[in-house]
């Protein structure tokens, strides 16, 4: 397992962040994102989304547990799974058969962790106790591919 650590500065920062990682995303990837409300998680999904120009498209799936997006050929799954009581409602949705048909970027992740593959990417975010505005992302994977990228950034 690798681990980097990056700041952003505001929710700019933090979309533009997402955003360049989003040139890297494929179909099956999963990022699980983690921390407390206002942390910047839903900020992140926008940059990843405009990246496929659907910055416009996002909704809160907070009601929903998913929302889908699709551009191109590409299907893109926004969880927030937040409400759910445990990985067993998640099974009950179908949630694993998404996996393997898209991008999926899963709020709240940790609440579900039976129930994710072996293999994805975790960002915990975090508010820096001076500056209301940055955000400290806590990144660990164990994919090769994510290690290469983050070892390599320029950001």
């Amino acid at each position: 397992m690798s681990h980097f650590q990056f700041i952003t500065k505001n929710e700019t920062d933090t979309k533009n962040f997402a955003k360049s990682l989003a040139t890297h995303l494929k179909k099956n990837d999963i990022i699980v994102l983690t921390g407390e409300l206002g942390s910047g998680k839903t900020k992140f999904v926008e940059g990843i989304l405009s990246h496929f120009d659907l910055e416009n498209e996002i909704s809160s799936p907070t009601f929903t547990i998913v929302n889908e997006y699709q551009k191109d050929e590409i299907n893109i799954y926004h969880f927030d799974v937040y409400r759910l009581e445990d990985s067993s409602e998640f099974y009950e949705i179908g949630g694993e058969e998404y996996f393997e048909n898209g991008i999926c970027l899963i709020e709240w992740g940790e609440l579900i962790e039976d129930a994710l593959p072996k293999e994805y990417l975790h960002i915990n975010f975090s508010k820096d106790d001076n500056n209301e505005n940055l955000r400290i992302l806590k990144i660990d994977t164990n994919l090769k591919k994510w290690e290469d990228y983050f070892e390599n950034i320029k950001y």
